[in-house]
């Protein structure tokens, strides 16, 4: 039998997120001690691996952070995103590292620093510090034809449509209804071109849960750049909800839940924490490991 010998790698894991079921939250690839990668090669793992993002974890450059990070989708790099945070403070937790301090990480990344708390005690579940974000609020005079590139009559227009760019630019629009959101099936192409127009390159859609239902909120993310197609959970795009919950006097008291993607057969859940005292605005839900190996360079 002919022997081969061993081929570089680096060590992999690939998470699911915002959920502790496997195959019902947002995958994502995380590959570990890239510091020797360029971003040509990380791009190329990242087409390879064709989730919605696959990230990289390098030394901090930063001496508060315990560790940095690149995050890459199919087609380009974010500076930040939610579930990439969430996921990738998981698998370094559970690979052995210890935070500088006890039940907390301090991210490193595009955005600048991110920080990060364990839930309820359980290194399984993480909350990010939602980053500042720009708001773009849409202008009164677009409102007919996002309405009509919705193709629905339940745009509740009480909360203006803004884009919020913590990161990764989002149009957060408000419906009426879960179900109304559950039922969206817009012209996208028109909806890119919106978008765009307020520096945002997807859709996020929200709408309320009827009393007792399984969240407060249901939640959809249509991405129009960066992406494919729509994404299972997404922390950054619940920070812009939240935030604009905040802005506008409509948020649901200190604390309210999400499911987000049912629509693809998923069961995300996110918690959202108001923080008061500080104005922060934590994004929270826990991960779960499903594939722990090596992933081979060349």
């Amino acid at each position: 039998m002919t022997q081969h010998s061993a081929q570089p790698g680096v060590r992999f894991k690939q998470v699911d997120v915002f959920t502790s079921v496997p195959f019902k939250g947002n995958p994502l690839a995380v590959v570990f001690d890239a510091d020797g990668l360029d971003a040509a090669q990380m791009q190329a793992i990242a087409r390879w691996t064709h989730l919605s993002e696959t990230t990289f974890l390098l030394a901090p450059t930063d001496p508060r952070a315990d560790y940095r990070v690149r995050i890459f989708t199919t087609r380009g790099e974010l500076p930040f995103a939610g579930h990439p945070t969430i996921g990738t403070a998981h698998a370094l937790r559970e690979s052995g590292y210890t935070p500088k301090t006890p039940g907390r990480l301090v991210q490193e990344c595009g955005a600048g620093l991110v920080d990060l708390a364990a839930r309820g005690g359980s290194e399984h579940s993480w909350a990010f510090s939602a980053p500042p974000a720009r708001v773009t609020p849409l202008p009164a005079s677009g409102y007919a034809a996002l309405r009509a590139a919705l193709r629905s009559d339940a745009v509740d227009f009480d909360a203006a449509p803004c884009g919020v760019d913590n990161g990764a630019p989002w149009l957060v629009v408000r419906f009426a209804s879960a179900e109304a959101v559950l039922a969206l099936a817009p012209d996208m192409q028109a909806i890119a071109t919106i978008a765009a127009g307020v520096g945002a390159q997807g859709l996020a859609a929200y709408g309320p849960h009827a009393p007792g239902g399984p969240a407060t909120f249901e939640v959809r993310c249509l991405m129009t750049g960066l992406g494919n197609g729509e994404d299972p959970v997404t922390g950054s795009a619940n920070a812009a909800i939240a935030l604009l919950l905040d802005q506008q006097n409509c948020r649901p008291g200190t604390q309210y839940t999400v499911r987000q993607g049912t629509a693809m057969g998923r069961d995300g859940r996110v918690a959202i924490d108001y923080d008061d005292a500080t104005g922060r605005i934590w994004v929270g839900g826990h991960a779960v490991t499903v594939i722990d190996g090596t992933c081979r360079l060349v």
